[in-house]
C-alpha cells in the first residue's frame, strides 16, 4: 500500500448517479477491465467537495475509505500541510446547483476549481498530472487559459467524456488518413451537456482524417421547425445534411422509437417531428472543407450513433458508440483507465486538444443556436493536432 500514489478529488458534489459516483469510486474499488478486476495503483487521500445536496455520498465514503474532505482546493491538494501532497487530482466539475448563463449554459467552476489546483503548483514550486471531467469550460477564454497553464507549468492534462473510448458497435474506427467528406451523429440529450458527448463522437472521428485535425471555420446551431426545414433541404449545400448519413445512423441506434405494437420500422417525417418535439442541429464547418452535423433527437433515439461520408466509398461508415447500462456504468471505467494512465505516466492518452475544441464548439453552437441561428465564423477554434494511428475506444 505505502508504493501507491497519493490522490486528491476535487469535485462539485457527490451523490448517486452523479460523474464523481461515476468516476471517483473507481479509485476506491477499482474496476473491470478486459476482463479483470484491476485495482489502481492510486490511493484517495484527501477531497475537497463544492455543494452537499440532501443525497450527498461524499461523508458516507470518506468514513468508510478513510479519506478527510478539505474545506479549500488548497488544503485538500495539500492534505492540510503546507506543501503539495499529492501524485494527482481528479476535477470533476459536473453536476451541482450553479447559475445559468444568458445562453443556457451551466457555469460550472471548472475553470475557478483549476485555477486553485494550478495556484497550488505554482506557490509550491511542483506540478501533478490532472484529469478534468467533460469539457474545459463554459467560456472559451478560459478553456484557453486551462490549456495554455498545463503548458506553463509542464504538467499532463487530459479531460473529455466516455463517449471516445467506450465500446462500438460494429467495432471500427475512422480508418487513418481517410478522406472525409461529411459526417454526423445522432443523439439524446440537451445541449451544453449532452451535445458535448455528441460533438466528442464526431471529434474521435474527424481527426484521424487526412491531414489531421484543422480546426473550426464556421458553426451554425438550429432548433425547432429551423431543424426540419434543413432535414427537408436535402443536402448540405442547400443548408442541410446529407440524408444517407441521417439513414445510417438511425440503422444503428438500439432505441429507435416506434409506434405502439410495432418493431423496426423507418420512421416517417411525420413521426419524427410529433415525437421529436425539441430538435436541435449544429451544423459544423472545418477549416480544411470537411461538414459535419450533429443532431439531438429526444423522442426518436435514446443513444449515440456515428456516421460518415468517405470519398470513393459507396456507403457511408457508421456505428453505435455503445453505453453500458446503470447501475455498473461500465463506459465509466473505461474512462477512469485513462484517467490513470495519465496520472501514471505523465501523458494524456488522447489529445487534450480535442477537448479544447469541443469545448470551443459547444459555445459556439449553443450561442448560434440561442440567437439567429445563423451561420458564424469561429476564427479562435483554429486548433490544429495531428493523433497517431493508434485506436483509443474499447475494443475487448
Amino acid at each position: 500500500m505505502g508504493s501507491r500514489k497519493r490522490m486528491a478529488v476535487v469535485t462539485t458534489e457527490w451523490r448517486f448517479h452523479c460523474h464523481a459516483w461515476h468516476m471517483a469510486e473507481r479509485f476506491l474499488v477499482g474496476y473491470p477491465t478486459r476482463g479483470e478486476w484491476h485495482t489502481p495503483d492510486l490511493e484517495v487521500v484527501s477531497a475537497y467537495v463544492d455543494q452537499f445536496p440532501d443525497n450527498d455520498l461524499s461523508r458516507q465514503r470518506s468514513e468508510e475509505f478513510g479519506f478527510p474532505i478539505y474545506e479549500s482546493v488548497a488544503d485538500a491538494l495539500r492534505c492540510g500541510g503546507d506543501q503539495l501532497a499529492v501524485d494527482a487530482v481528479l476535477l470533476i466539475g459536473e453536476h451541482g446547483n450553479y447559475e445559468k448563463s444568458e445562453f443556457g449554459q451551466t457555469k460550472y467552476p471548472r475553470y475557478e476549481l483549476f485555477k486553485q489546483i494550478t495556484d497550488v503548483f505554482r506557490s509550491d514550486g511542483r506540478s501533478v498530472p490532472v484529469f478534468n471531467d467533460k469539457h474545459l469550460s463554459w467560456k472559451w477564454e478560459w478553456a484557453k487559459e486551462m490549456y495554455d497553464l498545463s503548458h506553463e507549468l509542464d504538467f499532463a492534462l487530459a479531460a473529455g467524456s466516455s463517449l471516445p473510448g467506450t465500446w462500438r458497435m460494429p467495432s471500427v474506427d475512422m480508418p487513418f488518413g481517410a478522406q472525409v467528406e461529411e459526417m454526423m451523429s445522432v443523439a439524446m440529450g440537451g445541449m451544453d451537456s449532452y451535445d458535448f458527448h455528441a460533438i466528442e463522437v464526431i471529434q474521435s472521428m474527424a481527426e484521424r482524417r487526412a491531414g489531421g485535425e484543422t480546426g473550426i471555420a464556421a458553426v451554425q446551431g438550429l432548433k425547432g421547425d429551423a431543424v426540419w426545414q434543413a432535414m427537408d433541404a436535402g443536402s448540405w449545400s442547400k443548408g442541410g445534411w446529407d440524408p444517407a448519413l441521417f439513414e445510417a445512423c438511425l440503422a444503428r441506434t438500439q432505441t429507435l422509437a416506434q409506434p405502439e405494437t410495432y418493431s423496426h420500422r423507418y420512421p416517417t417525417p411525420e413521426q419524427m417531428r410529433e415525437w421529436v418535439e425539441e430538435p436541435v442541429a449544429y451544423r459544423i464547418e472545418y477549416v480544411d472543407g470537411t461538414k459535419a452535423t450533429m443532431l439531438l433527437m429526444n423522442g426518436l433515439v435514446g443513444d449515440f450513433t456515428f456516421a460518415a461520408r468517405i470519398k470513393g466509398q459507396a456507403s457511408p461508415l457508421s456505428t453505435l458508440f455503445y453505453l453500458p447500462p446503470v447501475p455498473n456504468v461500465m463506459y465509466s471505467a473505461e474512462l477512469m483507465a485513462k484517467a490513470e494512465a495519465t496520472f501514471m505516466t505523465g501523458k494524456s492518452p488522447g489529445p487534450i486538444e480535442r477537448t479544447l475544441l469541443t469545448t470551443g464548439l459547444v459555445e459556439a453552437c449553443v450561442q448560434s443556436a440561442n440567437t439567429e441561428q445563423a451561420r458564424t465564423e469561429t476564427p479562435h477554434l483554429d486548433v490544429a493536432y495531428q493523433v497517431t494511428s493508434e485506436s483509443l475506444f474499447a475494443e475487448d
